[in-house]
């Protein structure tokens, strides 16, 4: 079950209250609007009517390798986005886990953990997907809906198909396995581009533990940390 609300301030602070009080794995908050979203690294997410804004508690079972923990939850998505959309649309995975279709972002996800001591407590995940939405002025360009591809869905018919990938996606955090690596290569929207950071170089896939493969001027490097394209 999912509690929404009309309009909230972060669906991602109501969330963490909630791991905070013991709500279990797989407990989900939704807003049809937000007006203090937030994306990675502190940044405002436009949240307006139409779009989808989900928060997700997860507690996966062990600390294991979390910088794989958004990857999982990224490809997850992609392929739930298909299935719901009836295969209208081909979602690619920017590293780590932004969601691309046509080369613009469709949904940006927010992977935030909480500690106790050395050990993981939660981990809130954060969706917001364009859905019947329009997107900022200054991001058309750069973003994309699931409207603006012909798709005549609601961001509450999307939730709960999507909110199910996360809880079942969100219970590991160990290595990546060949299977996984196969499906993040096949969706990889960053491969064989030119970076600028966090290492400059080609991208080149990622490794079993998350991490971004890199061809550099010294040879191959295991890096993470914020995407920068040579080219823009």
């Amino acid at each position: 079950m999912i509690r929404w609300y009309d309009d909230v301030p972060s669906t991602q602070d109501i969330a963490h209250e909630m791991a905070q009080a013991g709500a279990p794995h797989g407990t989900a908050v939704a807003a049809r609007a937000q007006h203090r979203g937030r994306g990675t690294r502190g940044r405002g997410w436009s949240s307006a009517l139409g779009g989808l804004w989900l928060s997700l508690i997860c507690r996966p079972r062990d600390r294991g390798a979390v910088e794989t923990f958004g990857i999982r939850i990224g490809l997850a998505l992609a392929a739930g986005i298909e299935a719901a959309t009836d295969g209208l649309v081909e979602v690619a995975v920017k590293w780590p886990n932004d969601l691309y279709v046509r080369d613009r972002k469709l949904a940006g996800i927010l992977c935030e953990a909480r500690w106790q001591g050395d050990a993981l407590a939660w981990i809130v995940v954060g969706l917001g997907v364009n859905v019947a939405n329009r997107p900022p002025a200054g991001l058309a360009q750069s973003s994309i809906s699931l409207g603006e591809l012909g798709w005549a869905g609601t961001a509450e018919g999307l939730a709960e198909p999507l909110a199910d990938r996360i809880t079942v996606a969100g219970i590991r955090t160990d290595r990546l396995d060949q299977t996984e690596l196969a499906a993040f290569a096949a969706r990889d929207w960053l491969r064989d581009r030119r970076l600028a950071a966090p290492a400059a170089g080609i991208a080149r896939g990622i490794s079993p533990s998350g991490k971004l493969l890199i061809d550099g001027p010294l040879g191959p490097v295991e890096v993470l940390g914020s995407v920068v394209l040579a080219d823009r």
